[in-house]
């Protein structure tokens, strides 16, 4: 089969060969996966760099999200088993953790209805308790894991403000449905936000940018309210003033969705009900904004690490428009 792997460290398009390889052998409790469509996610740019919080041994394979199929035909949603990542033909999974893709979702959807949204559910309604009518702000809202936290949000009856880089970005942010989109290259966040919420602020501020979004999310939250740290798609970790968390009487909020699956597995499982439901009834569908072939995955992957996309890439190797 063929596969993309990583023999050493460094950016993705400069580290990622396409190779010749043997199929991935299961080992005990894992399942052998045709892969259908491969989400690309920005740890998968880590993971090639060696940033990420795991570290698998070189070679190996990235690709941390698939729509699969299994040997007996079925659909099914998964995180391969590093080494044997996603970018190939064929993945190993742990089958305990297979999840069934959604009917109303077409593969490329149902691989990009994971690892997003599961994060952007447990963070707004498991962490953050975000309520109906409460004013929800998204950094890089027209992204993977920014546009997800949109689109539930909106499902949640929330007011959503979005925040984006360049013109592009603002209006697939109004297309996905945010009340009002924020350019921070052109607009004065914070004075807007403030405007907007008649000087309260933002309830709830998803932030998988950290750095100065973070900086910016300290100034313009609200009473109570809370900022939801995702990730540090910047490169900048911030270091929180807790003095000022505490004058303004807010919550900084760290989110690890990784964690829930072996502190709190069955809370994938419910999550993913709760998913597939919305997706059946269309109140969220994953924006995929590219369908590439496999010989276009290390590319493809170095775009999304250095944010020039929109929504999710998506990878298929067996080509077809799925």
């Amino acid at each position: 089969m063929q596969a993309w792997q990583v023999h050493e460290n460094g950016e993705p398009g400069e580290v990622m060969r396409l190779a010749e390889t043997d199929r991935p052998v299961p080992g005990e409790g894992q399942v052998l996966l045709k892969v259908r469509a491969a989400n690309i996610n920005f740890p998968d740019a880590l993971l090639c760099r060696g940033q990420y919080q795991i570290r698998p041994p070189l070679p190996f394979t990235p690709g941390v999200e698939i729509c699969g199929e299994t040997e007996d035909g079925r659909r099914v949603i998964a995180n391969p088993a590093l080494p044997h990542g996603g970018f190939a033909e064929y993945a190993v999974a742990d089958a305990s953790a297979l999840l069934p893709a959604p009917e109303a979702l077409d593969d490329a959807e149902a691989a990009a209805l994971h690892i997003g949204y599961q994060t952007g559910w447990f963070g707004l309604h498991r962490r953050a308790r975000l309520q109906e009518g409460e004013t929800l702000l998204v950094h890089a809202a027209a992204g993977g894991v920014g546009s997800a936290a949109v689109q539930l949000g909106k499902a949640a009856g929330a007011k959503v403000i979005g925040v984006v880089g360049g013109a592009d970005k603002a209006k697939v942010a109004r297309e996905l449905g945010c009340d009002l989109v924020l350019d921070r290259r052109e607009d004065d966040i914070v004075a807007a936000v403030k405007e907007a919420t008649g000087g309260r602020g933002a309830d709830v501020i998803y932030d998988p940018v950290g750095g100065d979004a973070y900086a910016k999310s300290a100034k313009c939250v609200a009473f109570e309210g809370r900022i939801l740290v995702v990730g540090f798609a910047s490169g900048a970790i911030p270091s929180p003033a807790l003095n000022h968390a505490l004058v303004k009487n807010y919550s900084i909020v760290g989110l690890h969705w990784g964690l829930y699956n072996t502190k709190d597995p069955r809370s994938i499982a419910r999550c993913h009900e709760e998913l597939t439901g919305l997706a059946a009834k269309g109140a969220v569908k994953p924006l995929v904004s590219e369908r590439v072939p496999l010989a276009d995955a290390a590319a493809a992957v170095q775009r999304v690490a250095d944010g020039i996309t929109t929504g999710r890439v998506a990878v298929l190797p067996h080509g077809g428009a799925a």
